[in-house]
């Protein structure tokens, strides 16, 4: 066994280990006062995306369809989730578990920020430990009955996405780009990943697609002509769609009301994805 041993079999690549394990990491079980349904993960490769606000507007049109819904903020050391959605008292426990919190509309929401004692204090911690909060994320919140938990992801391919896809019970993910090569690129990294450990691709949403003039109402691509559709038919992704840059939303989203924004059928695609998962 090789000194800095993790014990992290999957993503281990120590040839002749005596104590590899030979099934692999086991699927965490949430607590007893939680049944959650399906979980979708919401990732990309690369940061400053969107995944963040993509995993509120998915999370925001799945509760105005009637679905219950739930957050685990994994990208540990952002406060963009509880931001967005106006949250910041501080988090309670009972002898069960963690209470998690509650938008206004009823989603429930797990996030670091909301264990800090001010918004501002930077976690800084190492990959171990963010893995470990994220399986007690996971594990010891009373997350009741859920029928879609978002996880939003931090960007990359590294320790969080490993320990994501090989402890909880993901369905499957979405993916976020932005309409550049490089973007793209990086996308793919994430795909190629989530290729090779089994896990199902659901969608692609393109952010920062387009700006529309208050003026003349016509389409300007301030990022260059939208990508998604030929990365997803690269990908093999089932479903795609785009989102417009909305100072609008921007607003919204600093004054705590991401829930207030109409995606106007944008994501139709994405939500029609979600629903065949839950199906199956």
């Amino acid at each position: 066994m090789a000194e800095d041993c993790t014990h992290e079999c999957g993503s281990c690549g120590v040839s002749g280990c005596g104590d590899r394990t030979t099934q692999g990491p086991l699927t965490l079980d949430a607590n007893a006062r939680s049944n959650i349904k399906h979980v979708i993960g919401i990732v990309s490769g690369k940061g400053g995306v969107g995944k963040s606000l993509v995993t509120s507007l998915l999370a925001s049109e799945m509760q105005k369809r009637g679905c219950s819904v739930g957050i685990l903020d994994a990208d540990v050391t952002g406060p963009s989730i509880p931001k967005t959605f106006g949250i910041n008292a501080p988090l309670t426990a009972d002898a069960d578990g963690v209470v998690p919190a509650s938008t206004a509309s009823g989603i429930k929401i797990m996030s670091t920020n909301l264990m800090l004692p001010k918004e501002d204090v930077p976690v800084a911690w190492r990959g171990p430990v963010v893995s470990n909060a994220i399986k007690q994320f996971y594990c010891e919140t009373n997350w009741g009955d859920i029928d879609y938990l978002f996880v939003d992801m931090p960007p990359g391919t590294s320790d969080v996405l490993l320990t994501v896809f090989q402890s909880l019970p993901v369905d499957g993910i979405v993916t976020v780009s932005a309409p550049q090569e490089l973007v793209a690129m990086i996308v793919g990294k994430a795909v190629n990943l989530a290729h090779s450990m089994n896990v199902e691709l659901l969608g692609l949403v393109e952010n920062m697609a387009y700006f529309v003039c208050d003026d003349c109402g016509k389409k300007h691509h301030i990022f260059g002509e939208p990508q998604g559709a030929a990365v997803a038919e690269r990908y093999g992704i089932p479903a795609y769609a785009t989102l417009p840059i909305d100072p609008a939303f921007a607003r919204l989203c600093d004054a705590g009301r991401v829930e207030d924004y109409d995606v106007d059928g944008a994501l139709n695609a994405i939500v029609a994805q979600l629903e065949k998962t839950a199906a199956n």
